[in-house]
C-alpha cells in the first residue's frame, strides 16, 4: 500500500522537476560584446576571454568560431597556440632551478654550456671585412631572461619552421654566431636566448625540457590541456584555427603557423622554449592564480616569493623595453612601468606576456586581477598593441566598480 501511494507522489515530483526552467544564460559582458563586434567586422574568427578578480571568476566567455570552414563555435575550453606566452613559463622553470641552487642568475651561460666560452662580439661588418672582438663580459643567465644578451636575433633556420633542430643543436648554432651588442647594454627581443634557457633547464635538471615542465608545473597544477604536442583526439577537436586578413582585403583566410612543422601532434618536433606551447584559458588561470598567490598553490610552493618578486619587477632600468610604451622587463615577464595606451587601465607593476597570434595573459598584483585573451589572429602589426587587446582591457575596466 505504501509503495502504491509513493508512486504518484514520485511521479508528481518528477513532473515538477521536469517543468523547472533552465537557468537563464548570463547576458554577455562588455568584453564579450567588444569581441563579438570584432567578429562581426571579420577582424577575428573568435575569441576566448577570462577575467578573475580577488578570489573569484568574473567571467569566462567564448564568442565567434573556432573554425570558420566547419562553423565550429568557439568554446570556453578551445585550445590555442599561445606562442611567446611560453617564455615566462620557461623562465619559471629556470627560476625553480635557481631556487634549488642548480643554476645561478649571474653566472655566465658558459659555466653550464661550454660552447659559449669562445663567443665573440661583432664589432664591425663591411663589404670588405668582418671584425670580431672579445665582449667586455660573457652572457649571463640573467641577460637571457631579460633579453639583454646580445645573442643573435634569428637562428639559421628562422625563416623556416623552428622545431626541426633539437634544443641542443639549435643552441650550438647560437653559440657559434657572434653577439650583436655588448651584454647588458640594450634590450632586444631574442627568441634564441629563451631557447638557450630551455637547454639550460635540461643540463641543470638532467631531464628533457618538456618533461621538466610537465613534471614540475603542468601536472601538479592540473594543467591537463597544456602541451607542446596536441595529439589526443579531444585536443585536436578543440584546436582553434589561425587566421589572417584575406588577400582580397575582405574577410579572413587560414594562416599556417610558420614556426611549427605540421602535424603539431608529432613528437618529432622540438618543444620550443621560446614559443611552442598550446593551452586553454582554464589552464592558464591555474598557473596565474599560483603566481598571484605568491608562488604557492594548494599547499605546494612552486617558487620562492623572493624569486617571483625578481621575475615580476623591472630588471632593465631605463632601457627601452617591450613592444608598447611604458614597459620594462623582468625575468621572463614583461612589466608595466607606466600605464599608457593599451596598458592604461592596468596598474604599475602588472606583469605578463603576449604571443605571436595575439594571445595575451596579464596579472595585476595591485588590483588582484588576471586578464586572459586568447585569439588566433596572424598578421597583426603589433600583437601587444592590437585593437583586440585594447578593446579587451577597456571593456574589463568598464566592469570594475
Amino acid at each position: 500500500m505504501i509503495r502504491l501511494l509513493l508512486i504518484p507522489l514520485l511521479a508528481a515530483a518528477a513532473a515538477l522537476h521536469a517543468r523547472q526552467p533552465e537557468p537563464a544564460a548570463q547576458p554577455p559582458t562588455p568584453i564579450a560584446q567588444a569581441m563579438q563586434a570584432l567578429v562581426d567586422k571579420q577582424e577575428l574568427a573568435g575569441a576566448v576571454t577570462l577575467v578573475w578578480s580577488g578570489d573569484r571568476l568574473i567571467r569566462h566567455e567564448a564568442v565567434g568560431f573556432q573554425d570558420l570552414a566547419s562553423q565550429t563555435p568557439m568554446a570556453a575550453d578551445s585550445l590555442f597556440w599561445i606562442a611567446s606566452m611560453t617564455k615566462p613559463i620557461t623562465a619559471l622553470g629556470v627560476m625553480m632551478l635557481v631556487d634549488e641552487g642548480k643554476l645561478k642568475l649571474d653566472a655566465p651561460v658558459s659555466e653550464y654550456l661550454p660552447e659559449f666560452r669562445s663567443q665573440m662580439l661583432l664589432k664591425e661588418k663591411t663589404a670588405d671585412q668582418t671584425v670580431l672582438v672579445k665582449p667586455a663580459r660573457p652572457v649571463t643567465i640573467k641577460d637571457l631572461l631579460t633579453h639583454t644578451s646580445g645573442l643573435v636575433g634569428k637562428g639559421p633556420l628562422d625563416d623556416e619552421a623552428l622545431d626541426v633542430l633539437t634544443l641542443r643543436e639549435a643552441v650550438l648554432t647560437y653559440a657559434l654566431s657572434p653577439l650583436h651588442f655588448e651584454p647588458g647594454s640594450k634590450w632586444s627581443y631574442c627568441n634564441p636566448g629563451i631557447n638557450v634557457l630551455g637547454r639550460l633547464i635540461e643540463v641543470a635538471s638532467g631531464e628533457d625540457y618538456a618533461r621538466f615542465l610537465e613534471k614540475r608545473l603542468f601536472k601538479p597544477l592540473r594543467m591537463k590541456d597544456t602541451t607542446f604536442w596536441p595529439g589526443q583526439s579531444d585536443l585536436k577537436k578543440r584546436l582553434a584555427t589561425s587566421y589572417k586578413p584575406a588577400a582580397g582585403g575582405t574577410g579572413l583566410e587560414v594562416a599556417p603557423i610558420k614556426y611549427l612543422t605540421p602535424p603539431f601532434s608529432s613528437k618529432k618536433r622540438t618543444p620550443l622554449a621560446a614559443g611552442g606551447l598550446f593551452s586553454t584559458a582554464g589552464d592558464l588561470l591555474l598557473l596565474y592564480r599560483m603566481l598571484l598567490n605568491g608562488g604557492e598553490w594548494k599547499g605546494r610552493r612552486y617558487l620562492r616569493a623572493e624569486s617571483l618578486q625578481l621575475m615580476t619587477q623591472n630588471q632593465t632600468g631605463e632601457l627601452k623595453a617591450g613592444f608598447t610604451e611604458g614597459m620594462g622587463m623582468g625575468l621572463g615577464f614583461q612589466v608595466v612601468r607606466t600605464p599608457t595606451g593599451v596598458t592604461r587601465t592596468l596598474s604599475p607593476g602588472t606583469y605578463g606576456h603576449g604571443g605571436a597570434h595575439g594571445t595575451q595573459g596579464w596579472i595585476d598584483p595591485v588590483k588582484k586581477t588576471i586578464h586572459i585573451l586568447l585569439i588566433q589572429r596572424a598578421g597583426l602589426a603589433n600583437g601587444d598593441a592590437s585593437p583586440m587587446r585594447q578593446a579587451f582591457h577597456e571593456a574589463f575596466a568598464q566592469m570594475q566598480p
